[in-house]
């Protein structure tokens, strides 16, 4: 028994060798197949680095550009609008005439770009396209004597022509400047459709720096600053701003001919108090060696030129104040202003009658006066506002407004009264982004004139109630002929307009 268990361990001893040779092969397969699988592996992993290397160059080259171009932010605003104006002027001392245009329609397209140069240096443009359908220039009336100014700097981008994109605004501002509250601005500034436009433009913020009195379009710059305390003492938070401004380039002239200087803006605008739905501002301006007439067609000027060369005629002095808050749903505001001329030698408010009868110049100062209130009710838990304006303006008012939004005749400027109602309809749906609105917007406008030249300070205002003043009009109508015409003063007695807008904020 002892022999046979010897002889069979003996036999397990001689089999460990060839055991564990096989053992040591199929291990070794299994590394080698592993090692195989794990270069394999490899390879793969070094494939797929490669591959999301280029996704990556691909996503940071993408991202560099698309950050190139989110600096830049844009929106923009687009109206449709129809107008019906219809007008009662005296053709004769006695006689009334009726002139219309039942159906003037216009597409406004305006697009606003921001951008940022450095952490407290950005830049604010607008560009507008403003055309009336089937013309490609000023529809006629829209501009001239009775709708202001021809066109010029200060009406740029403001009134009809054609489907030009042009520079409306375009401002640099430094803001907190070596960490202060002061700001420097320089650029085409935001001078139109001031306070409290914003209330009938169906808007929710202030459009732009000044009252609307002044509504001219210009190049220019400010400094300003910005305080929580008034005078260091009232809890008062406001802006104060020195600004000044070229409201006209004269170009170079000569002894000969074209001696006009340049017109220039210099005042100041302070925002006294806005918080909330408050908001109290003040605004007081010089208006410098103003032109008799703007840059206007050589014709008009060569037969000007012998009896009224074209020239600078003194200053224009204007202060107006606005009031503006809310009460529950009611928008209101009441606003007044002050116009004082200070004529040179050459004279403003002249009497041409009086002139061509070898009269002189009207170098006296002349005071004008204006008030303008209304209200807008937004009505709870509807889509509908409604809205109501008055403004009144004395026979030597001067509205500042050749850039005005009210198609044929700028209303703050009227001597006399305007009476305005409208309507607002705020589209239903979801904006698709915090700018998104669409609404349409109806009103009427009725103009009660009392003095002839609204805008103008260069002829008197003749009294549209006097037999004696409008047959004097007449007499000076018919002594004018050729290009010297259109300078007599229209009498209109009054105005009715009618219009609708379908607008979008985007």
């Amino acid at each position: 028994m002892l022999k046979k268990i010897s002889v069979l361990a003996l036999a397990g001893v001689l089999t460990l060798p060839a055991a564990a040779l096989a053992a040591d092969a199929g291990l070794e397969a299994k590394i080698e197949a592993l090692s195989k699988q794990l270069s394999e592996l490899k390879a793969q992993m070094e494939a797929n680095k490669q591959e999301q290397e280029k996704k990556n160059a691909t996503i940071e080259e993408s991202a560099v550009s698309w950050n190139h171009a989110a600096r830049f932010n844009w929106s923009g605003d687009f109206r449709s609008r129809y107008d019906y104006f219809s007008r009662d002027r005296y053709q004769t001392a006695n006689t009334q005439v009726t002139e219309k245009n039942d159906s003037l329609m216009t597409n406004r397209l305006r697009l606003n770009m921001y951008a940022r140069a450095l952490e407290n240096v950005e830049f604010a443009g607008r560009l507008a396209m403003y055309k009336a359908w089937g013309m490609q220039n000023t529809p006629d009336t829209t501009a001239g004597p009775f709708g202001g100014f021809p066109a010029i700097d200060g009406n740029s981008g403001r009134q009809p022509s054609d489907n030009a994109l042009l520079v409306d605004r375009a401002v640099v501002n430094w803001n907190n400047i070596n960490d202060t509250n002061f700001w420097f601005s320089i650029g085409r500034r935001p001078t139109t459709d001031g306070p409290p436009s914003q209330l009938k433009m169906n808007e929710d913020q202030r459009l732009a720096t000044p009252v609307s009195y002044m509504d001219w379009p210009f190049d220019g710059l400010t400094i300003g600053y910005a305080y929580d305390k008034l005078f260091n003492a009232i809890d008062l938070p406001g802006r104060i701003r020195f600004c000044y401004g070229r409201g006209f380039e004269a170009g170079l002239g000569n002894d000969q001919f074209n001696t006009i200087d340049d017109t220039d803006f210099l005042g100041i605008s302070w925002d006294i108090y806005n918080q909330g739905d408050r908001f109290v501002y003040l605004q007081s301006y010089i208006a410098m060696d103003v032109f008799n007439y703007p840059d206007m067609d050589s014709s008009i000027v060569q037969a000007l030129a012998p009896i009224n060369p074209r020239d600078n005629i003194g200053d224009i002095y204007h202060t107006s104040a606005l009031y503006k808050d809310k009460w529950e749903n009611l928008n209101y505001f009441i606003a007044g202003a002050w116009s004082r001329s200070d004529p040179n030698s050459k004279g403003m408010f002249n009497d041409p009658v009086a002139m061509m009868m070898g009269g002189a110049p009207n170098t006296d100062s002349e005071n004008g006066y204006s008030v303008y209130l209304g209200a807008r009710y937004d009505i709870p838990k509807s889509q509908f506002k409604f809205g109501v304006e008055y403004n009144y303006g004395s026979e030597y008012w001067i509205g500042m407004s050749p850039g005005h939004d009210d198609m044929y005749a700028s209303k703050l400027a009227t001597r006399g009264h305007v009476y305005e109602v409208y309507g607002i309809y705020d589209l239903p749906g979801r904006a698709a982004s915090w700018l998104g609105k669409a609404f349409i917007r109806v009103g009427y406008q009725h103009y009660r004139y009392d003095y002839t030249g609204s805008l103008d300070w260069n002829m008197r205002p003749y009294d549209l109630d006097s037999a004696t003043d409008r047959a004097m009009v007449e007499a000076l109508t018919a002594a004018l002929d050729g290009p010297m015409a259109g300078f007599a003063p229209l009498m209109v007695d009054s105005a009715d307009q009618v219009y609708v807008t379908f607008e979008t904020k985007f």
